[in-house]
């Protein structure tokens, strides 16, 4: 029986009030997600994020530009990656004794000249302007490592949704990044020396979130703290409040570390002992948090470095004209997962992270195969994969310090969020230098067995 035209009204009623619906339960989630959440912190750990990484996401973006094309980009991904990790694997140990503030003036400076020294060297011809310009890639290296322990500390004097914001600002700027590259170079048609230029203004925004945008109240008392403490034995030293508290059970804490004991951290403590207890402290992390995170950045930078390039397929096959295309597009996919997850800890958390680290080595050992043997029959597919594969690089990031701020007694916490930083940089490092000679591995034996997509240059 055909329908009426009232009957037609009613389900189109009907099916607006169902998406009425559907769109109050999510707002209503959104907002119960972050209730409690000061507008302005959040703003502040989001710049924070963005700032802080999407100088690194533009020079690798600009790699090419950069040291032109017979110089592997391997030296541009070392050069933007090693200075960071070296920062995050020493500055937790002493970084303590320089305040925020002054991080955040050092940082903005290193940033902003590396970027202008690589933005002021001329064209990439002169063997010794690439000198000049890994010089450059340098000192912004340095500044991204110390602000990434920087910031992920501070996160711990202003909660959960503080290390959220961080998250998804760090994952925006992949996006952000690469995206402001292309745009400017290619649609807007400035040059590659106007762009660095401009990218090297970014930094000044560290600036204005710390001292105008973020709250200094919760540093302050927290600094002020500092001085509600007396030495005990050994050279530790413990807050009056907690000296009635009886060593080990519900004190003793992850890191087993007594709030009675010497571990309790200050600027009275020699500075080997210090060092002995921070040692300490990083053996504790090692198997929960940092080995997850090395796992996973191992696994997904040889993917992007080292696999990526070779996922190729006719382009009969495929949505593009040129072979070129394929490599930014992956990259453009995965970056989109790493955002998506990256912001996902007020709505959803995962606290078992060994899992997606191995997926993620799942994913590696999937599409090593796939290059050699050519089994995956649709780009498509690989899109689906890759952007998997972001999802899980994104979610052990920021749930492994949302885990951290959970479970590592308060007195550990600012140092242990800092120090754990040392793994994804870590895993950058050693993904740089496996997927140089894996990348070069599969090229040649996809040529050899008939399949020579990797060597088109167009």
């Amino acid at each position: 029986m055909p329908l009426t035209a009232s009957d037609e009204d009613a389900a189109t009623l009907s099916s607006q009030e169902q998406s009425s619906s559907i769109w109050k339960r999510f707002s209503a989630r959104v907002s119960g997600a972050f209730s409690g959440a000061d507008p302005r912190v959040c703003v502040a750990f989001w710049l924070f994020g963005l700032i802080n990484n999407v100088l690194y996401v533009i020079i690798l973006s600009a790699a090419v530009d950069l040291v032109g094309p017979d110089v592997p980009k391997g030296v541009v991904l070392l050069a933007d990656v090693v200075p960071s990790f070296a920062t995050k694997l020493i500055a937790p140990y002493f970084i303590h004794l320089v305040p925020y503030w002054m991080r955040i003036l050092i940082f903005t400076f290193l940033s902003s000249a590396g970027m202008l020294v690589v933005a002021m060297s001329p064209g990439y011809t002169d063997g010794g302007t690439i000198s000049s310009k890994i010089a450059g890639i340098v000192l912004a290296s340095f500044s991204s490592g110390g602000g990434e322990l920087s910031f992920v500390g501070l996160t711990h004097f202003y909660g959960q949704f503080s290390l959220a914001a961080w998250g998804s600002g760090t994952g925006a700027a992949g996006l952000v990044g690469a995206g402001a590259y292309a745009l400017a170079t290619s649609a807007l048609g400035f040059s590659v020396h106007m762009t660095l230029l401009v990218s090297a203004c970014l930094p000044a925004v560290m600036i204005l979130s710390f001292f105008v945008v973020l709250p200094m109240s919760p540093l302050r008392t927290a600094e002020s703290g500092a001085d509600r403490y007396r030495v005990v034995e050994g050279g530790g030293q413990i807050e009056e409040d907690e000296m009635d508290d009886g060593a080990g059970g519900e004190n003793e804490g992850l890191l087993g570390v007594s709030h009675n004991s010497p571990a309790h951290k200050s600027i009275h403590v020699p500075w080997k002992d210090q060092v002995r207890i921070d040692l300490h402290r990083v053996k504790e992390l090692f198997i929960p948090f940092m080995v997850p995170m090395l796992l996973v950045y191992i696994a997904e930078y040889v993917i992007n470095q080292g696999v990526a390039p070779t996922l190729l397929f006719p382009l009969s096959e495929s949505p593009f004209e040129h072979f070129r295309s394929f490599y930014p597009t992956y990259n453009a996919i995965y970056q989109i997962g790493v955002f998506i997850s990256r912001s996902s800890t007020p709505f959803y958390r995962i606290h078992n992270l060994y899992l997606p680290s191995l997926l993620q080595v799942v994913n590696l050992a999937l599409l090593s195969l796939h290059a050699i043997f050519n089994f995956i029959p649709s780009v498509w597919l690989v899109f689906m994969i890759v952007f998997w594969e972001g999802l899980l690089g994104g979610v052990v990031y920021v749930n492994t310090f949302a885990e951290i701020a959970d479970r590592v007694p308060k007195e550990d916490r600012e140092f242990s969020l800092g120090a754990t930083t040392v793994s994804d940089s870590g895993g950058i490092c050693i993904a740089g230098f496996l997927s140089m000679g894996w990348e070069v591995w599969l090229c040649s034996w996809q040529v050899a067995h008939g399949r020579d997509y990797c060597r088109q240059k167009t």
